[in-house]
C-alpha cells in the first residue's frame, strides 16, 4: 500500500472509530503530539490525551460520515457529514500525518464562526 492510500485509510478509520466511540482505535491513529484547531472558535488542544478526552465529553449525540477524502501523501482532506440530533453541518477536515503513519495535525473547518460552548476550557488554548 502506498503512502496515499495509507492516509486515506486513516482518515476513514478515524472518522468511523469517532462514530463508534472506539475510543482505544481512535487513539491508536493519533500521535502523542497531535494538534487539533478550530479556526472558527479559535481554539486548538495539544496532545494525544487532551484530544482523547475532548472527543469522549464532547455533548450530545453526535453522528459522523465520510462524504469524500482526498489524500495526497502524508496530507488529507474530508467532507465529514456531521450531525446531532436533526441538526446537519458539513465540515471540512485537514489531516496531516507523521512519517509515522500517525495524525499529527487536524484543522477542522465549520460553515461559520461560533463561541465554543462552556465546559472545555481546561483542554483547550484560545486565540
Amino acid at each position: 500500500m502506498d503512502e496515499t492510500s495509507r492516509t486515506r485509510n486513516a482518515v476513514h478509520a478515524y472518522v468511523e472509530s469517532a462514530e463508534r466511540r472506539d475510543w482505544e482505535t481512535f487513539a491508536a491513529l493519533l500521535a502523542e503530539d497531535v494538534v487539533y484547531e478550530m479556526p472558527q472558535s479559535r481554539e486548538s488542544i495539544r496532545g494525544k490525551s487532551a484530544y482523547l478526552q475532548f472527543n469522549m465529553e464532547y455533548p450530545g449525540d453526535w453522528h459522523l460520515q465520510v462524504r469524500r477524502v482526498v489524500a495526497d501523501g502524508h496530507h488529507a482532506a474530508a467532507w465529514i457529514d456531521a450531525r446531532v440530533g436533526a441538526e446537519h453541518q458539513d465540515a471540512c477536515v485537514w489531516f496531516e500525518l507523521s512519517d509515522q503513519g500517525l495524525i499529527s495535525r487536524i484543522t477542522d473547518y465549520w460553515p461559520e464562526p461560533y463561541d465554543p460552548p462552556p465546559g472545555r476550557e481546561h483542554l483547550v488554548e484560545r486565540w
